[in-house]
């Protein structure tokens, strides 16, 4: 079988682009021939997958989104692939992996009237529901049941064409053992002691995950000391960072970029905490609970599905006094709560990820 996938910018730090190579080994076993197309290509981006480069010149994102979506079009066209599976939003693929959510959900939890307005917002949305609509859309791949119920109450799609397939987590990478090991070393070199709580937050995108709101839950804790780690990259940091001062926990606030490597993170963490304003499935939550962190986390994020009393707290997105309130009763119960966490996720390995695309593939192969 020969299998396109369809991602504009191809990143190792993609969660589009670790669920593909989560994947890999057992769609290559199953004798699967994967492509890869994008705008841009290293030929070691991800073993065994063949590059295909599609970068038409634009000039704006409406442009780039645009352009590129018409480019793979007609691509796909001529190269006579059995199945393409987006992750784009792009009318006539087989199979789209609904990775980013929708976009309409988004603008209206945002709500910022004008953005509609906006010529990318307005190409999106179009772009959005003629591909739901589309004729030629096979399957939907939901990484959340919250995706898939939105899809299907706003576009129509019948139950029958929707999946969820949660992304898999590497479960002897991603272990509480780590915080015997690499957090227990994370700790001693940023000198934060076993007695202080810190609360973790991995993400890019500060507005849409919420750290606002984690930065005036941090204020408002009765717990003084707190730390709150931030990773993740931001064109807001210098806001972000300003904030934390106007609050008066910049102290208590540390900046950390991006991060090849976040394992040593949760290691070292007792709460990870994505009051997401909206967010389809985070694999860093899936990682987090993975390694044992209590979560917290919101109504309009997928990860809530996985959330119980034992492993963690789904708040309300932007309520801040219960977000304070809530952290402060994770920190006080973390470890009682670390088994739960483990075992809420314990049964989202790779293979089984795999196995259920695979089985998709052949079914629409």
């Amino acid at each position: 079988m020969k299998l396109a996938i369809v991602r504009q910018k191809y990143t190792p730090f993609g969660g589009a682009e670790r669920f593909v190579e989560r994947a890999l080994a057992a769609l290559q076993a199953d004798g699967v021939d994967v492509s890869i197309i994008a705008r841009e290509w290293q030929d070691d981006a991800a073993g065994g997958i063949r590059g295909v480069r599609v970068n038409p010149f634009y000039i704006g994102r409406t442009w780039r989104d645009a352009g590129f979506a018409r480019a793979v079009q007609h691509l796909i066209a001529r190269q006579g692939f059995d199945l393409v599976q987006s992750h784009e939003r792009i009318p006539g693929c087989d199979i789209y992996r609904a990775g980013d959510g929708v976009h309409a959900t988004w603008l209206e939890l945002r709500n910022k009237p004008l953005d509609r307005l906006a010529p990318w917002h307005r190409y999106t949305l179009a772009a959005e529901a003629e591909m739901f609509r589309h004729p030629g859309l096979r399957a939907v791949i939901c990484n959340s049941c919250m995706v898939r119920d939105d899809i299907a109450l706003r576009f129509g799609v019948a139950a029958e064409r929707l999946q969820v397939i949660h992304s898999g987590v590497d479960l002897d990478a991603f272990h509480p053992r780590l915080r015997e090991t690499q957090g227990r070393v994370l700790r001693e070199k940023t000198g934060v002691d076993v007695a202080t709580p810190v609360i973790l937050f991995v993400g890019s995108g500060y507005e849409r995950k919420g750290l606002p709101t984690l930065l005036r839950g941090l204020a408002g804790m009765t717990r003084r000391d707190a730390r709150l780690w931030v990773i993740g990259r931001d064109k807001r940091e210098s806001l972000m960072r300003s904030l934390a001062q106007t609050l008066g926990v910049d102290e208590r606030v540390l900046f950390l970029g991006a991060q090849t490597d976040v394992r040593p993170f949760y290691g070292a963490a007792d709460v990870f905490a994505l009051p997401s304003l909206y967010d389809p499935f985070p694999n860093a939550a899936l990682e987090a609970l993975a390694c044992g962190l209590p979560l917290l986390t919101t109504t309009t994020c997928g990860a809530a599905e996985f959330v119980t009393a034992a492993n963690g707290v789904v708040i309300t997105a932007g309520d801040v006094a219960v977000l304070a309130a809530s952290l402060d009763m994770l920190c006080a119960n973390a470890s009682a709560m670390r088994d739960a966490a483990r075992a809420s996720v314990a049964h989202l390995d790779l293979a089984r990820m795999a196995a259920q695309l695979t089985a998709l593939y052949s079914r629409l192969g």
